[in-house]
């Protein structure tokens, strides 16, 4: 490697940043002698706070001045929250690697006292029709805001509920917070989004070999295959296909036939050929 540092780019938010830690660590660690230093870039869906995600629609929204900050050589790894990530690749980009994945599974944060949410606050259109079926009375409203604002909002009575990643919640290094109950589901219950709980990091093309060696295999493996999914389906963040891949099955949702599993194909097997019989059962084809 170079003398010369290597940069990463992120967004500002807490979480964010948390995750960027995260990632300047691993990269000094495979890189013994290294040196990686953060710069903080603003994104539109950081800016657009008011704008509904599932109206405007969430693809590159959280991710496009990271890349910009690539291609025009500001930064050398993009660090982004995996499920961000839009299935297609800006042309130059790659996907350098995925770091070791957290926790998968989402958990439904309760106003303290409230046995069953009547007013539940999401985002995410996976979420809502998931959990529908648990609280078939609740109104549902979305939320923005960094994870600390969304539990103050539930907190104070701005709504009753909302759904938050377990990953987040691990990595900020929160286990509680005053005035609300975490309940956490099973991917049973909610299935994932694609690429939930991963860090990604994005590099220029020509720079991908260079940073291969800070891939998990494991966690490459799996949201590289969700990511072909999602992909089979056309769908992205504002969507409520789900997927995730763990114990040798690919777990998924669909808001018309709801939630499913298949079993991965066998080595040698073609993946191809398998995603095309999945899409088909998933989407009732």
């Amino acid at each position: 490697m170079s003398d010369q540092p290597i940069i990463l780019a992120t967004r500002r938010s807490p979480l964010a940043l948390c995750q960027a830690k995260l990632a300047q660590a691993h990269v000094e660690n495979v890189f013994a002698g290294g040196k990686a230093e953060l710069r903080e870039f603003v994104t539109t869906g950081d800016k657009k706070t008011s704008w509904s995600l599932e109206d405007k629609g969430g693809k590159g929204l959280f991710t496009k001045e990271l890349e910009d900050a690539l291609l025009n050589g500001e930064a050398d790894l993009a660090v982004h929250s995996a499920k961000d990530l839009p299935t297609e690749m800006p042309e130059g980009l790659a996907l350098a690697a995925f770091l070791p994945r957290e926790l998968v599974n989402d958990v439904l944060v309760v106003q303290e006292g409230v046995a069953s949410p009547k007013v539940v606050a999401t985002s995410s259109p996976r979420r809502r029709l998931q959990l529908k079926s648990y609280f078939p009375c609740a109104v549902w409203c979305e939320i923005r805001g960094n994870v600390d604002t969304r539990l103050r909002k539930v907190a104070t009575g701005q709504a009753e509920a909302t759904i938050l990643a377990a990953a987040g919640l691990r990595r900020l290094g929160i286990q509680n917070y005053d005035g609300v109950v975490f309940k956490p589901l099973t991917i049973q219950q909610v299935v994932p989004a694609v690429g939930q709980g991963a860090i990604a990091l994005q590099c220029r093309v020509a720079d991908a070999e260079k940073f291969a060696a800070l891939a998990c295999p494991v966690t490459t493996f799996a949201v590289e295959l969700e990511r072909k999914f999602l992909a089979a389906m056309g769908g992205g963040c504002h969507t409520a296909t789900a997927g995730h891949v763990c114990s040798g099955q690919l777990h998924t949702f669909h808001e018309d036939s709801g939630r499913q599993s298949f079993a991965l194909p066998k080595t040698g097997e073609g993946v191809d050929a398998w995603l095309e019989d999945v899409v088909e059962k998933v989407l009732g084809a």
